[in-house]
């Protein structure tokens, strides 16, 4: 049986990309997702950059005070770092680290972080199986390292290291880290390219048990969910964040949903029929969710899509803030 835990409501939540695979300096602004500043200036302002990786920024008012996590880091040393200076945010106002998963488009940017941190033991929130060293092979034979991040730097650098196989809280209980995500479909089936080293060599490893997602309440709106890849899958995210605190009502989803490329592609209707039936109001798909994933759930949730941007801050609100713009990043 699914725990419960005790999930506080917050006033707003404001989630801004950091990192993901596609930017365009052209997309305007709506009143929910505010684009970053255009600026065609290349010698006197730094750009925003784009890679095959994931970064989000969240912060969460409550009561008038605001808090701000970091989940996931990208995939380069230094562009995440880079994307933060850009948009002006220091990591002095980041309270923690949340890795989804242990695979390098999410970890790699740490490494960046390391001098802006200092030595202040910033803590840093994974599933214990994140430190595996794996690799997917391909049907062609072709084979890529997946690198965890590293312990020993990571120790070195005097960062708290916080290992959780379940849920747990952060932000005086504002925030849920899900840790291993109960897989209750019968279609979405994790990774089963990928091996991990094992005593006895590389051995198949499909499920990914440290996929985890973020969750958020907000007041009178329900739940809002930040997914990495979605490994674990969108279905089973989605489903096991209502299990967990209890919520029915979900309000956004925004971040991979790992649908693209011919092994996934066959689970896109069935994954589309199932999100559609759980009504969120938000659906911001990104990083490794696929374009044609992306445009079938483009055509069948019209009113609930936005596309992923990096640079976007994307605004949810209580009823009786949803007026007022958020401020900050």
């Amino acid at each position: 049986m699914t725990p419960r835990v005790t999930l506080k409501p917050v006033d707003a939540a404001d989630v801004t990309i950091i990192m993901d695979n596609s930017i365009d300096a052209l997309m305007v602004s709506t009143p929910q997702a505010q684009r970053a500043p255009m600026s065609w200036d290349y010698f006197d302002h730094e750009q925003l950059r784009a890679e095959h990786g994931l970064s989000l920024l969240l912060t969460v008012t409550r009561d008038g005070q605001r808090e701000t996590i970091l989940y996931d880091c990208g995939l380069s040393r230094d562009g995440v770092a880079h994307n933060l200076d850009v948009l002006g945010v220091g990591m002095d106002q980041v309270r923690a680290i949340v890795l989804s998963h242990g695979h390098a488009d999410h970890h790699g940017g740490l490494e960046g972080l390391f001098a802006r941190v200092g030595r202040r033991r910033m803590p840093l929130t994974l599933h214990p199986d994140a430190w595996k060293e794996r690799k997917v092979v391909f049907p062609t034979g072709a084979e890529t390292r997946l690198p965890p991040p590293s312990h020993n730097d990571l120790d070195r650098e005097g960062w708290e290291i916080l290992e959780e196989r379940g849920p747990s809280l952060l932000l005086e209980d504002s925030v849920l880290v899900t840790g291993q995500v109960d897989r209750v479909t019968d279609f979405e089936k994790g990774f089963p390219l990928q091996y991990e080293l094992t005593d006895h060599g590389y051995e198949p490893d499909p499920w990914i048990w440290e996929d985890q997602a973020v969750i958020v309440h907000v007041r009178g709106k329900g739940l809002v969910i930040l997914s990495g890849c979605g490994h674990a899958g969108a279905v089973n995210i989605l489903r096991y964040a209502q299990a967990l605190t209890g919520v029915e009502r979900v309000h956004a989803f925004i971040g991979g949903m790992h649908l693209t490329g011919g092994l996934f592609e066959p689970i896109i209707p069935r994954t589309i029929d199932e999100v559609a039936a759980i009504g969120l109001d938000t659906l911001v798909p990104g990083h490794c969710t696929g374009w044609r994933a992306t445009h079938q759930l483009t055509a069948r949730l019209p009113d609930a899509y936005l596309p992923a941007n990096v640079g976007t801050r994307y605004h949810f609100a209580a009823p009786e803030e949803a007026s007022s713009p958020a401020t900050g990043a």
